[in-house]
């Protein structure tokens, strides 16, 4: 099913015949006629209570299915919204540019950032031409370019997460693609400006882990985080793609799972409905946490800056019997 607000997922069915309900009699009162006014506030009244009942309780599953949505807002969104004077650079100075990967200079408020971020296709063609935010090791590989530019010249870095996975073609593979992600989480932990991580929808494996080795990690409220996709799971647990739901479920892969293992730094609310139901919203929300993170960790010296980010990470995992 689908609205003018986009498509429709499964469980939101019921919220979709009460919205498109409503989106007729809009269309009739725009028109001059006055008389569905009562019925349109209570139609109002009870979608917005079916957004709040259906939202409140999501499944693991379903929070997957919102991360990726197929209108929800890519890294390019967010930087036409909360930054100014972006500039793409390209390449990775040894074998191509990796259009999966959108990296360069830009500000946030007054503050000059480097950016680095996954970015998906809206349709079939940009999806072949992003590979559908999957990198290969030259798109890692001009990430780590830039964050070491930044490094140079003392710019925070900010980076936007959101794919699937590492592409694991052939070609990927002969290329270095598992040397390329490591040398990426290396170098981070060494970089002596501030790194923030945002993952704004899917958050994949060691594809998305080659961007996330930061001082802090920020997720949106319904996206994920995991070291394999819930299909790619059921595949190997049980052989069957179909058990993705139990394999989400298991994997515990959400914002408020790693929030609660000490992971995840902070969750960013989003608009009823999901991010993709009110873009500016989310961009405005992003900024905020973005600025407030930028803020605080400008304020300390690169050794302390290494320091904390070697402590986050080396506490991952461990765990004390009461």
């Amino acid at each position: 099913m689908a609205s003018k607000n986009g498509a429709w997922l499964d469980f939101e069915r019921p919220l979709a015949e009460i919205e498109q309900r409503i989106d007729e009699l809009r269309s009739i009162a725009a028109g001059g006629d006055s008389e569905f006014a009562d019925e349109l506030d209570r139609l109002s009244k009870q979608a917005e209570k079916i957004r709040g009942d259906i939202f409140s309780k999501l499944s693991r599953w379903q929070r997957v299915q919102l991360a990726r949505h197929p209108l929800r807002p890519y890294t390019m969104d967010y930087l036409e919204r909360i930054t100014t004077g972006f500039t793409e650079l390209h390449g990775d100075r040894g074998f191509a540019d990796d259009a999966a990967v959108v990296a360069g200079m830009a500000r946030i408020g007054e503050r000059a950032v480097m950016i680095v971020g996954h970015q998906k296709g809206r349709d079939t063609k940009e999806n072949l031409h992003r590979c559908f935010g999957m990198p290969h090791p030259e798109g890692y590989r001009k990430g780590l370019r830039l964050m070491q530019l930044a490094g140079r010249f003392g710019m925070p870095v900010v980076a936007f997460i959101d794919t699937p996975g590492a592409y694991p073609g052939l070609g990927a593979e002969e290329r270095g693609q598992f040397e390329a992600i490591a040398r990426n989480l290396r170098e981070m932990a060494r970089l002596r400006v501030p790194i923030v991580a945002v993952v704004i929808g899917e958050g994949g494996s060691g594809g998305a882990l080659a961007f996330g080795v930061a001082d802090r990690l920020l997720m949106l409220e319904n996206s994920i985080y995991s070291v394999i996709t819930p299909e790619g799971c059921a595949a190997i647990l049980w052989r069957d793609r179909a058990k993705a739901p139990d394999a989400a479920e298991a994997l515990q892969p959400t914002s408020q799972d790693l929030d609660r293992l000490g992971i995840a730094d902070e969750i960013i609310s989003e608009p009823p409905g999901g991010a993709h139901r009110d873009v500016d919203e989310t961009a405005r929300r992003v900024d905020e946490a973005l600025r407030r993170h930028l803020d605080e960790l400008c304020a300390l010296d690169p050794a302390e800056l290494r320091r904390r980010r070697a402590e986050k990470y080396g506490g991952i995992g461990v765990f004390k019997d009461s």
